[in-house]
């Protein structure tokens, strides 16, 4: 019994590595929509729309909202449990998109746009489509032009990655808090964190504009590390690694944009072929 207990006792490191790990699999697809356009450029045809801003589960429709970054003729998808389109082919973004969120008070589609658009919400339709959109919170709610940002509901604070920083604002008074929540990447023991590096700069290690907020445990935001294609969890009170989520080995990953958390999948856009992909 003695032998046993030692031995599980000294194994115990290395089980807890091994929870560390986890390799996400495929579980749904949503394709995005374009109708080609003439390029002012070339003359040729050109989809609308290049780069994918978010995806969000509107937990009131039982609908996915999946919409493209860079202007807001851009497509904006909506798409059913089982990734059905049940929007047109013609659907716009209606803003220049850069998160998306559902607030439970506004009992709205909420999200921020590029530089100092601001935050808006969006209308819908009694088919859960959006068909208005309005600006109400002005100005740059956002500590720079392309940040993505992300909801947590239990605190009504809207959250947005800026080098190694979390900023946190209040989604009623669109004010930022006045701390923010710093992150460690890669690091997953406090002895190991460099107390010269201010937090200033992200490695290019990692998608600079991707947060994620999973709302687990000791595992709270998440950040995309596109050279080892996996997503990494960390601790919102230590700002420490706590999981590791290996994504395929051939996913296409990127600088910025195309990563998104909504339900409880994450989700990757692959430019070429216009699809969300969601793993769990």
């Amino acid at each position: 019994m003695k032998r046993i207990l030692f031995l599980l006792i000294a194994a115990s490191p290395l089980l807890l590595q091994a929870q560390l790990v986890k390799t996400l699999k495929k579980s749904i697809e949503l394709k995005m929509p374009g109708i080609p356009a003439k390029s002012k450029v070339t003359g040729e045809d050109s989809l609308p729309g290049k780069r994918g801003a978010a995806v969000l589960w509107h937990p009131v429709q039982k609908k996915y909202y999946a919409a493209f970054a860079g202007n807001k003729t851009f497509p904006l998808a909506v798409f059913d449990p089982a990734g059905k389109r049940l929007s047109a082919e013609d659907q716009e973004c209606l803003n220049d998109t850069r998160g998306l969120w559902y607030n439970p008070k506004l009992k709205k589609i909420c999200g921020n746009g590029y530089a100092d658009i601001g935050w808006f919400s969006h209308t819908l339709d009694a088919k859960g489509i959006p068909v208005e959109s309005e600006i109400y919170a002005a100005g740059m709610n956002q500590p720079s032009e392309q940040c993505i940002g992300v909801f947590n509901a239990n605190s009504n604070l809207v959250y947005f990655l800026y080098g190694q920083h979390i900023y946190a604002y209040n989604a009623d008074a669109m004010a930022e808090e006045d701390s923010t929540i710093r992150i460690y990447p890669g690091k997953t023991k406090k002895e190991d964190i460099d107390e010269e590096d201010d937090g200033e700069t992200l490695s290019e290690d990692y998608s600079y504009n991707v947060l994620i907020f999973t709302g687990i445990p000791k595992a709270e935001f998440g950040l995309l590390n596109v050279v080892e294609k996996q997503v990494e969890l960390y601790n919102k009170k230590t700002g420490l690694l706590t999981q590791k989520l290996r994504l395929p080995a051939d996913l296409p990953t990127w600088p910025a944009f195309n990563f998104s958390y909504t339900n409880g999948i994450y989700w990757a856009f692959d430019q070429d072929t216009r699809k969300w992909t969601g793993y769990k």
